[in-house]
C-alpha cells in the first residue's frame, strides 16, 4: 500500500505538467489591435455622451474622463470635437445603411416587381427596429443621438450625407408601389415617416406618462408591429384621387368645394 502511495505521489506531479504542458499562453494583441479597441471605447463613450448632452455639451476632455485616458489622446485621435462627432455617426451610418438596402433590394426581389406600401414600409422601418432594439444599449444610445441631431442644420447635412441613398431607394419603392401618386406626396409621406421613427428612437418617456403606463417607448416591438401598417393607410390617403394630379390642385379644389358648401 504504501509503495502503491508513493507512486501515486509521484505520478500526480506528472500529470499535471502534461496538463500545463498543453495549454498554449495567450497570443499578445498587437498594437494595432490596441488601437482598434482604444478607439472603438473612445466612440462609444463619446456616442453616449453627445446622445445625452449633444454636440456642443460635450468636450474632449469630457469623452476622455469616461473612456479613462488623458485627453491628449483624444486630441491624437481627433483634432477637434466635430470630426469626433462625424466619426461616431458615420460609425454605425454604414451598417444600417447598408441593412436597410439588403432589405429592400431582397423585398423588391421577392415581390415580383409588384411591391406594396406597407411591404416596402416594413422592409426600411422594421430592419432598423430590430437592429436597435437587438443590437444592445449602444445601439440605443446611436438611436437617441440621431433622433437628436436630426434636428439641426449641421446634423441634417450627416442625414444627407449617411442616409439619402437608402431613403432613395425607399422612395423608388413607393413610386412603383403607388404609380398614380404625385410625387410630392410621396416625399411627404417619407417626411412623416422619419419624423415618427425619430420620435421613436428618442425614447423620451412621453409616451408612458401619456398613456399611463400602457405604452412605453423602449418597446421596439410594439412600435414594429403598428408603425408600416399606420403610415401605409397615410400614404394610401393622401394619395387616393383622380391619376396624375397634383397635390396643389387637389387642395385648391377641395377648398373650392367646401366654400360652395357653405354658401
Amino acid at each position: 500500500m504504501a509503495v502503491a502511495e508513493q507512486r501515486s505521489d509521484i505520478e500526480a506531479p506528472k500529470a499535471r505538467g502534461e496538463a500545463t504542458e498543453v495549454a498554449k499562453p495567450r497570443r499578445r494583441r498587437t498594437k494595432v489591435e490596441q488601437r482598434a479597441d482604444k478607439m472603438e471605447q473612445i466612440l462609444d463613450a463619446a456616442e453616449y455622451l453627445f446622445s445625452i448632452h449633444g454636440l456642443y455639451g460635450v468636450t474632449l476632455k469630457d469623452v476622455a474622463l469616461r473612456v479613462g485616458v488623458h485627453h491628449t489622446l483624444l486630441n491624437y485621435y481627433f483634432t477637434d470635437k466635430k470630426k469626433l462627432f462625424d466619426a461616431v455617426i458615420a460609425r454605425r451610418a454604414e451598417v444600417t445603411s447598408s441593412l436597410r438596402m439588403k432589405a429592400l433590394d431582397d423585398y423588391e426581389a421577392a415581390s415580383g416587381g409588384e411591391p406594396t406600401v406597407e411591404g416596402a414600409l416594413r422592409a426600411f422601418l422594421d430592419t432598423d427596429l430590430d437592429l436597435y432594439s437587438q443590437g444592445g444599449e449602444n445601439w440605443k444610445n446611436y438611436g437617441a443621438l440621431g433622433a437628436q441631431v436630426s434636428n439641426t442644420p449641421y446634423g441634417a447635412e450627416l442625414m444627407d450625407l449617411h442616409f439619402d441613398p437608402v431613403v432613395l431607394r425607399l422612395i423608388d419603392l413607393l413610386k412603383k408601389a403607388l404609380p398614380d401618386c404625385a410625387e410630392e406626396d410621396i416625399f411627404w409621406g417619407y417626411h412623416f415617416v422619419t419624423g415618427a421613427l425619430m420620435l421613436t428612437l428618442a425614447r423620451t418617456g412621453r409616451i408612458n406618462r401619456l398613456s399611463g403606463g400602457l405604452c412605453d417607448s423602449d418597446d421596439f416591438g410594439a412600435v414594429k408591429d403598428r408603425m408600416a401598417t399606420f403610415m401605409a393607410a397615410g400614404f394610401m390617403s393622401i394619395c387616393k384621387s383622380a391619376p396624375g394630379a397634383s397635390r396643389q390642385a387637389r387642395s385648391g379644389s377641395g377648398k373650392q368645394a367646401e366654400i360652395g358648401e357653405t354658401a
